[in-house]
């Protein structure tokens, strides 16, 4: 049988309407063409579909049967009648997210809420891009955005400038060197330095000043959570180094206090990974819009 989406439809307008000029009439076809269509059907199954002598017009067993088939299919076909128009507008997508950036976590949570309330017909995954190659994997399509301070250049992929961040010392108020305007490599020679469970070459406190000064700190701890490196930075169980915008936005500023990398201080910039053709989709780019103003909204409202 070559059973098509017409025919399902006219089946279940039948059973619904109750006869062939209700069903014609909302089916926007005429009687003569619904009934031809019905009789074609039947002499495919080879059974007949409808008892045409009852009132109102009723289905046969087999005609039951095509009607189950279409309860069931046909609002599918709608759900994904509906998705692809989602995707030719715009308003529907996926959105899966690698994030290079360890300490960022806490950051984009607030920006992917605004997000959601936006767009609620994306598919937003989040995966930390620490434990495979996040850039490779949004080459191959994997993911779709990757939230990194280390641009590259590849083909086919945009790195779209986010915000500067600047990685500050974190030291008890009570520790010697909160005493100091800055703080130098040579200062963590003697140090517990508390970092994220990450590799050095991902950390600005090894990639931007201890590994080019040949420095390696007395110990190195690592821990998963911001609040928990705070706790132990305020105890004076060692010290850490995290973007400004993360100890700004903690209430716990007369348990610690910060201090610039270097006498002029270190400067980094994060940037939003994608690829080039997907760059300028109205929710990757309404994304990128969010990205660049939650982290203003949180230095004004720690100010």
């Amino acid at each position: 049988m070559n059973i098509e989406f017409r025919h399902l439809r006219t089946v279940k307008a039948i059973h619904e309407a109750g006869g062939l000029g209700r069903a014609a009439a909302r089916l926007n076809i005429t009687q003569s063409a619904l009934s031809h269509q019905i009789k074609g059907l039947e002499d495919q199954a080879g059974v007949a579909l409808f008892v045409r002598r009852s009132k109102p017009m009723t289905l046969s067993a087999a005609g039951l049967k095509l009607l189950r088939a279409a309860e069931r299919i046909l609002p599918e076909v709608a759900a994904l009648e509906a998705e692809f128009a989602g995707l030719v507008s715009g308003r529907a997508g996926r959105l899966h997210i690698a994030i290079e950036c360890h300490a960022c976590f806490e950051w984009l949570f607030p920006v992917l809420e605004a997000f959601r309330r936006d767009w609620p017909d994306v598919d937003v995954d989040i995966r930390p891009g620490l434990a495979f190659g996040a850039l490779p994997a949004l080459q191959r399509q994997e993911v779709d955005l990757v939230v990194s301070s280390d641009p590259e250049t590849l083909p086919g992929v945009d790195f779209t400038p986010l915000f500067d961040y600047e990685p500050v010392f974190v030291a008890s108020s009570r520790h010697p060197l909160a005493a100091k305007p800055f703080v130098v490599a040579e200062d963590f020679r003697d140090q517990t330095l508390i970092t994220y469970p990450v590799e050095r070459a991902r950390l600005d406190v090894f990639s931007q000043l201890l590994m080019p000064a040949g420095v390696e700190p007395a110990e190195v701890r690592q821990v998963e959570l911001t609040a928990v490196i705070l706790l132990l930075v305020a105890s004076q169980r060692g010290v850490a180094v995290l973007p400004d915008w993360v100890v700004r936005d903690v209430r716990l500023q007369s348990d610690y206090v910060t201090r610039p990398l270097t006498k002029g201080g270190l400067t980094r910039r994060l940037y939003a990974a994608t690829r080039s053709d997907e760059t300028e989709a109205p929710f990757m780019a309404d994304l990128l819009r969010l990205t660049q103003t939650v982290p203003v909204k949180l230095q004004r409202g720690a100010a």
